[in-house]
């Protein structure tokens, strides 16, 4: 029986090749009106994804509302955080 081994560069590859997910948090501050408007106007979303979305952040206390490159993400990080909203980035598993 041949065993194989793991090539760790490749596994650093794969693990590069996974994007990044902009979640959107739940707060006590932001009407769901105002956050629905934002994801509209940020992502170009329809009235119904935002809404859905924003019903995700309501419900489950968060949404995964973009994903792409770290750069990319960052960048839509920063324009919610400057919409008022709280967000962070993470690794998709």
């Amino acid at each position: 029986m041949e065993q194989t081994q793991a090539d760790p560069a490749g596994s650093e590859v794969v693990a590069e090749d996974r994007p990044w997910q902009t979640v959107v948090w739940n707060d006590p501050v932001n009407l769901m009106s105002y956050v629905t408007y934002v994801f509209q106007k940020l992502f170009a979303y329809s009235r119904d994804q935002a809404t859905k979305l924003m019903l995700d952040v309501h419900h489950e206390g968060k949404a995964i509302v973009s994903s792409g490159s770290k750069e990319k993400v960052e960048g839509d990080v920063a324009k919610l955080h400057a919409a008022g909203l709280w967000a962070t980035m993470e690794h998709t598993s």
